[in-house]
């Protein structure tokens, strides 16, 4: 039997809401994958580090206050100092659509906006995994 899908979701930065997520997490733990949320306001750096001491397939970081042109390098940064490569990387949010562009650009997997359905968060994160290879 194959292991569930890990996620780690996070909320990076100053944002304080995070109704939009918990309701991602409760989403995915309903199609049998295995969530941790980490809370509000977190650091790169720490969600980098417990996603690692996760071993989570999918880091989803869900971001409303415009920040994500500078969050995602720091996070892509991070991994590569520490030798992540295969670990999925998946944006949420409301974001403009340039933006969108511009992290699938730097490596984002996926991105899914405010109105992207819960059944296809779960097929798509499903996908990438099954693309990636399961563990």
């Amino acid at each position: 039997m194959t292991q569930p899908i890990r996620v780690l979701l996070a909320k990076v930065g100053l944002d304080g809401h995070d109704r939009g997520v918990r309701v991602v997490a409760r989403t995915l733990r309903d199609a049998g994958m295995d969530v941790i949320y980490s809370g509000l306001h977190r650091t790169p750096e720490e969600v980098v580090n417990a996603a690692i001491q996760e071993d989570v397939d999918i880091l989803g970081v869900s971001l409303l206050s415009g920040v994500q042109l500078t969050v995602f390098p720091k996070i892509f940064k991070l991994l590569n100092e520490k030798g992540v490569t295969d670990m999925i990387l998946v944006a949420g949010g409301v974001m403009p659509d340039e933006d969108v562009v511009a992290l699938k650009a730097m490596g984002v997997h996926e991105v899914m906006l405010q109105d992207t359905p819960p059944e296809a968060i779960v097929s798509t994160l499903t996908r990438l995994v099954d693309e990636r290879g399961r563990r």
